[in-house]
């Protein structure tokens, strides 16, 4: 069983479901979000969640970095598709699509970083906030 190493970028509404889910899979498009977009590189994952998800008022200024695995079957299905700079590669895989595709993931999603825009006041709950002191702490060492 072949796994691949995938990342997406998310605002604290999203981390919210995931946590939702015990970290096994990722919320159900919204209607006018036609395609999910996982990236294949940590560096892009990680400028998206610090340029975009921070000034996002709707993911409360938050940018949080998941890391999971899929299996390989699952992600060779959707060819990369580069949408800027060499290193931003992405999966475009429909909305339709997205429930297999969590069927695919292995293991549990992690998060890897956080980022905090200027406009952040307080996380939405304990789930969240015990993230963000678990992520600080590990920075920390």
């Amino acid at each position: 069983m072949k796994t691949k190493t995938l990342y997406r970028p998310v605002g604290e509404k999203e981390m919210l479901l995931i946590i939702e889910s015990n970290f096994k899979k990722f919320p159900p498009r919204l209607e006018w979000q036609p395609i999910f977009y996982p990236v294949l590189d940590e560096d892009y994952a990680s400028e998206i969640a610090e340029k975009w998800n921070t000034r996002d008022e709707a993911g409360n200024y938050l940018g949080f970095v998941t890391e999971f695995q899929v299996l390989e079957e699952e992600v060779n299905k959707y060819p990369a598709q580069n949408v800027g700079a060499k290193n931003h590669n992405e999966l475009w895989v429909p909305s339709e699509e997205l429930e297999a595709f969590n069927r695919a993931i292995v293991g549990n999603i992690k998060v890897t970083k956080v980022f905090m825009g200027k406009d952040f006041k307080e996380p939405a709950n304990a789930d969240v906030e015990n993230l963000l002191l678990n992520i600080k702490t590990n920075d920390d060492k």
